[in-house]
């Protein structure tokens, strides 16, 4: 229609469509994750980090920074100590996954399972066993208790995974993995997340 405003609105505004281009980007921000975290850790006076691993993107691309960050700074990569911390519902092929990517890195690696811990405090709340927001943030809080006491532990900082869409969505636990001593992917939307790992893994 005459005198209608049109404009066009990208798909994944943040990512460039130009293979070319889209390394560049890639390579610019994670050079800059890094940079950023080695100034973190040297300010903060902490060679070693710890950090729960889902097997998912986000804290796969955290654990990628992490170890480029120590091979940067000289440390060695068993520093990083990365944790999958099961419970209800972790399916098998997310433990799997987390498990594989740190022994191929040569991070420290453990497995904590925390469904009898969870059970326990919804014991202690009167919890019915109900699948609600009680039930899913029992496990978000005790994950992120976890990670705080072991970085307390071992002389270490928290390093968070959470993204800019979660943060902007809300799509996080109040005072669960909302918090973290740094959150190293919290600038990179989601969409961007799943293109700097693949960038990394070409690289």
């Amino acid at each position: 229609q005459p005198g209608a405003l049109e404009r066009t609105l990208e798909a994944h505004p943040f990512v460039p469509q130009a293979p070319s281009r889209r390394a560049e980007r890639c390579r610019d921000i994670f050079s800059m994750q890094v940079a950023a975290l080695a100034r973190k850790l040297k300010g903060a006076k902490k060679e070693r980090l710890v950090l729960g691993v889902s097997g998912g993107l986000d804290s796969t691309l955290a654990l990628l920074v992490a170890a480029k960050t120590m091979d940067f700074l000289g440390l060695p990569r068993a520093n990083i100590h990365a944790f999958t911390l099961p419970g209800f519902g972790t399916t098998l092929g997310t433990k799997t996954n987390a498990a594989k990517i740190c022994r191929a890195l040569g991070v420290a690696f453990s497995r904590v399972d925390i469904t009898k811990t969870a059970y326990r405090h919804l014991k202690d709340l009167e919890h019915g066993g109900d699948k609600d927001i009680v039930y899913e943030n029992t496990q978000a809080r005790y994950r992120t208790e976890f990670l705080f006491d072991k970085a307390n532990q071992i002389d270490a900082i928290v390093l968070g995974t959470g993204n800019l869409t979660e943060v902007a969505l809300g799509w996080s636990t109040f005072s669960g993995d909302q918090l973290s001593h740094y959150h190293i992917n919290v600038s990179v939307p989601k969409t961007l997340v799943c293109y700097l790992v693949k960038w990394v893994a070409d690289e």
